[in-house]
């Protein structure tokens, strides 16, 4: 219909609305721009119960939690001068065996000499052996306390599961306690019922790319389901977070969204 009214108008009309329809679609292009560029991947600081705890994000799902003298590492990848002015890894927790996550090269560049490995069993069959007697392995649903952290094991897995990517009891999601704060790491998955049922998480790590895991409008259902104090889109390689971002302030439900810049280099 549109089409049809605009060859009726007049050549000059013609012009002036070309002009509003470009210039409309400019500032909706630098606006865009804007807001990428103003994506950072400093640390941020939250407090708990017993002192702040300083969240670092790294590169993609990777990310530095840095709390009461402990530096908890999760899925350590990318170069090792992403890491080289991280404190030292106390606890290294690797979702799954894919590349991204468990990377042999990037572990090559930490000092693991003290490190603890916390890791599902397709982990622990893959990894290097060097790294062997400092693993402990969790499965899905189990707990444990480690220099003051609980670390319980969550279902990761994609949806259907039969010949999915990622199945289910093969990949770790996590929550971790530290200081009274819960904090979820979400690992590759999908919107899966597990996730939806989280509850009292006070800090959220969920992934969102396709075709691997799960698009935003299923990640924003389920961060709106759980509700997340603090929210953060990682792991989103491709995705446009920043309408995530608006899905979820739009339900009001005082879920406090954070954008940050994951992929530093690109």
């Amino acid at each position: 219909m549109l089409y049809f009214l605009f060859e009726f108008l007049h050549p000059n009309h013609k012009q002036i609305l070309v002009m509003r329809y470009f210039l409309i679609f400019v500032i909706f292009a630098l606006v865009s721009i804007s807001a990428q560029a103003q994506l950072n991947n400093d640390p941020d600081r939250i407090e708990t119960e017993n002192g702040d705890l300083l969240v670092h994000p790294i590169l993609h799902g990777s990310v530095i939690f840095e709390w009461n003298e402990l530096n908890v590492y999760v899925d350590p990848w990318g170069d090792g001068s992403l890491y080289e002015r991280m404190g030292t890894p106390d606890l290294i927790l690797i979702t799954h065996p894919h590349g991204d996550h468990l990377s042999p090269k990037t572990l090559s560049s930490l000092q693991t000499e003290n490190t603890i490995f916390i890791v599902p069993q397709a982990v622990a069959d893959e990894m290097p052996d060097e790294y062997k007697k400092q693993t402990i392995i969790l499965e899905n649903g189990d707990t444990l306390e480690q220099q003051g952290i609980t670390i319980e094991a969550t279902a990761m897995y994609n949806l259907p599961n039969n010949g999915a990517r990622h199945t289910k009891d093969w990949g770790n999601g996590y929550v971790l306690t530290m200081g009274g704060k819960d904090i979820y790491v979400s690992g590759d998955t999908e919107d899966i019922p597990e996730m939806r049922n989280l509850e009292d998480i006070d800090i959220a790590f969920v992934c969102m790319n396709l075709p691997y895991t799960m698009d935003i409008y299923q990640a924003a259902s389920a961060v709106l389901e759980f509700e997340p104090g603090i929210m953060y889109p990682y792991h989103h390689r491709g995705q446009d977070i920043e309408r995530f971002k608006e899905i979820v302030d739009w339900e009001g439900k005082n879920i406090d969204v954070r954008l940050k810049n994951w992929y530093p280099d690109q």
